[in-house]
């Protein structure tokens, strides 16, 4: 019904934006990765958007691009999971991060997300195998999430860090450094912390 929206940003809350369209301002939940790039209020911004229909209510849920569009709409496929534990799965893993855990069958992964448990979990992780596209190319340059570095966005996240940021800073660190300790001061080098 509304695939996208552009305009310009009229409010920022914790878990939406209000954008000003034609005189209406649309408010649209995005994931925490959009709100931390969005620069500020007055700001332009395209969103690509998933409208949900209930008989109370129309709900406006948006990203940055297409591939983050499509994996919330796989994820509304999952038994048991609605739009708001799909866009909390989305806002603290990344779609690539989300794709190791599944591959690699890592259930921790997604229950570092609010409100996912060991069982949920299991669930997701059972029924996204089936859903998510898995090529040999894109499992090929899927990276591997090791316990060290649940371990180091752990760190990194209780020190302040959003996820995104502490994956980000989490690519720079060379695979030959194996030591947690090491891996967090390499991390906070990276992010101007030390």
């Amino acid at each position: 019904m509304i695939a996208s929206v552009q305009g310009n940003i009229l409010f920022i809350g914790t878990d939406h934006l209000v954008v000003g369209v034609g005189g209406v301002g649309l408010r649209i939940f995005v994931p925490q990765t959009v709100l931390e790039n969005v620069g500020g209020v007055g700001r332009e911004i395209s969103l690509s958007t998933h409208l949900i229909v209930r008989e109370t209510e129309l709900t406006l849920y948006g990203f940055g691009g297409a591939d983050e569009l499509g994996l919330f709409e796989v994820l509304l496929g999952v038994n048991g999971i609605g739009p708001k534990v799909a866009l909390a799965i989305l806002s603290t893993l990344s779609p690539e991060l989300l794709k190791s855990a599944v591959l690699r069958e890592e259930t921790a992964v997604l229950q570092r997300v609010p409100g996912i448990g060991k069982k949920t979990a299991e669930r997701l992780m059972f029924q996204l195998r089936d859903k998510l596209d898995f090529t040999v190319e894109s499992a090929v340059n899927v990276p591997l999430v090791a316990d060290v570095d649940a371990e180091v966005i752990d760190v990194l996240t209780t020190l302040g860090f959003s996820i995104v940021e502490a994956q980000t800073a989490l690519q720079q660190i060379p695979r030959d450094v194996k030591e947690v300790e090491e891996r967090v001061q390499i991390a906070l080098q990276h992010l101007g912390q030390n």
